[in-house]
C-alpha cells in the first residue's frame, strides 16, 4: 500500500513563496511519475506540475517561471517550490504517484492560500 502525506500550505501575501512536500511510503518511490495537482472551489482539478524517475519536469503555463518541481528519492518526497504566488494559486494542492497509466496513489492535499 502507498500513502501520500502533503505538508508545506498556508497562508502567504501575494508575491510570496512556499515550498511544498510530499512523502510517500510503503512502495518503490523512485519508479514513479510524481505529479502536483490542484483544485480550487469551484473549479475543476488541474495539472500543475509533474517529474518523472529519470527527472524530466513538466508545467502547466500558469506556472512556468514560478514553481519548480523537484524530487529526491533518497527521501522519497517530491518537492514544489512556489514562487511569486498570485492569488489565483490558491487551492487545495495533491500530491499523484503514478506507477502505470492505470495505477496512481492520491494524498490528501494541502491547502494554499495566498491573499493580502
Amino acid at each position: 500500500q502507498v500513502q501520500l502525506v502533503e505538508s508545506g500550505g498556508g497562508l502567504v501575501q501575494p508575491g510570496g513563496s512556499l515550498r511544498l512536500s510530499c512523502v510517500a511510503s510503503g512502495s518503490i518511490f523512485s519508479i514513479a511519475t510524481m505529479d502536483w495537482y490542484r483544485q480550487a472551489p469551484g473549479k475543476q482539478r488541474e495539472l500543475v506540475a509533474g517529474i518523472t524517475s529519470g527527472g524530466t519536469t513538466n508545467y502547466a503555463d500558469s506556472v512556468k517561471g514560478r514553481f519548480t518541481i523537484s524530487r529526491d528519492n533518497t527521501k522519497n518526497t517530491v518537492y514544489l517550490q512556489m514562487n511569486s504566488l498570485k492569488p489565483e494559486d490558491t487551492a487545495v494542492y495533491l500530491c499523484n504517484a503514478k506507477y502505470t497509466r492505470r495505477l496512481d496513489y492520491w494524498g490528501q492535499g494541502t491547502k494554499v492560500t495566498v491573499s493580502s
